[in-house]
């Protein structure tokens, strides 16, 4: 299974940010490319430790079996995978150059990723490598969407 924590699969889904543009249209979901790539740096930012975010009460509840489920095998996230509304860009525009080259410097900062106490607001305590699984196949899930 492909992990973020992979220089070469870091390096692959940084030449598929690359190729967005304004012109870049979802193949489903109501978000922009805009509003997509801002959502991904806010969700990387938390993997990270650069943002915080409370557990949420469901995730309490099955937050584990949904991860165990998530990650046991290659198979990409499913077409309009729920979020927190904390995640939901309410903007509808922005420089999509300029936030690619964020979330760019943010997905490189996965080279050196140090936040192994990280607590996701859904699926809690998770490890270093279902971190590294669980951001691959976000990444991957929004680029699919963009068909970058």
């Amino acid at each position: 299974m492909k992990t973020i924590f992979d220089r070469i699969t870091r390096e692959e889904l940084i030449t598929r940010i690359k190729t967005l543009n304004d012109n870049s249209l979802a193949q489903w979901g109501s978000m922009n490319v805009c509003q997509m790539l801002k959502h991904c740096i806010l969700a990387d930012e938390l993997y990270l430790g650069r943002r915080h975010h409370k557990r949420v009460f469901l995730g309490l509840l099955i937050g584990k079996f949904a991860l165990r489920h998530l990650l046991k095998n290659d198979d990409p996230m499913g077409k309009n995978a729920p979020t927190s509304d904390d995640f939901k860009i309410k903007e509808m525009d922005g420089d999509v150059s300029f936030e690619k080259e964020k979330w760019i410097s943010v997905i490189e900062a996965y080279g050196s990723f140090s936040n192994l106490d990280f607590v996701h607001w859904f699926f809690g305590k998770m490890t270093k490598e279902q971190i590294g699984h669980l951001v691959y196949k976000h990444t991957d899930h929004h680029l699919r969407q963009f068909k970058a």
